[in-house]
């Protein structure tokens, strides 16, 4: 859930990169991070496992809209896809606003996609979140690879929600932003009324 500091004037909001180990999360906040202005963005930190990494930072974006005079910063996760971090998977996700889910488009990885699918909408349930009303884009990534399915069967399989998706190479930028963009204005989209209701306004949010 999105927290307001009515210090820094900035609602906080909390974006999740979900999938399979191995599938991009990390390239795709790497690129964020690297093409982020550095006054606009704090430390990438980094969490080391054995076969992955869970990297995070937050960052300003300055294109977006305020919302009553605030600004709205991102804090950018990745979760281990591997199956034994299921309890780092759990923690990360407390307090999440948004989930973008990257598949590998490789045809060998998609059992472990929907493996990894299954086993976020069973944490977030354990937690009280709604895979129905929580914002939520797909990425297809790795479509530079030889053997990928198409983002047809990668939607039929995975997308049952029919949100956005993407199609994306996260290791050279391509997608990336698209992705971020889209997710970042349903967060948006989701936490205004909230926001509103609490200091009373119906002030609308600017496309």
């Amino acid at each position: 859930m999105s927290f307001v500091n009515y210090n820094t004037k900035e609602i906080n909001c909390k974006i999740i990169y979900y999938g399979t180990g191995l599938a991009g999360k990390t390239s795709n906040v790497k690129f964020i991070y690297q093409k982020t202005s550095g006054h606009l963005k704090s430390k990438l930190v980094k969490l080391d496992t054995e076969d992955e990494r869970t990297l995070f930072f937050d960052f300003l974006p300055l294109e977006l809209d305020e919302i009553r005079g605030f600004k709205t910063r991102f804090h950018l996760y990745t979760v281990p896809g591997q199956t034994f971090y299921e309890a780092s998977r759990k923690i990360i996700l407390r307090g999440v606003d948004g989930i973008i889910f990257v598949a590998d488009s490789q045809v060998s990885r998609m059992e472990s996609n929907l493996e990894s699918l299954a086993d976020l909408e069973k944490n977030l349930k354990t937690q009280g979140y709604d895979m129905e009303s929580l914002p939520l884009v797909f990425q297809w990534n790795k479509r530079d690879l030889p053997n990928v399915a198409s983002p047809k069967e990668l939607r039929l399989k995975l997308n049952k929600w029919d949100t956005p998706e993407f199609e994306a190479v996260a290791i050279r930028g391509d997608g990336v932003f698209e992705t971020l963009k889209e997710i970042s204005k349903r967060v948006l989209l989701n936490i205004k009324g909230g926001f509103d209701g609490r200091l009373g306004s119906n002030t609308s949010l600017k496309n």
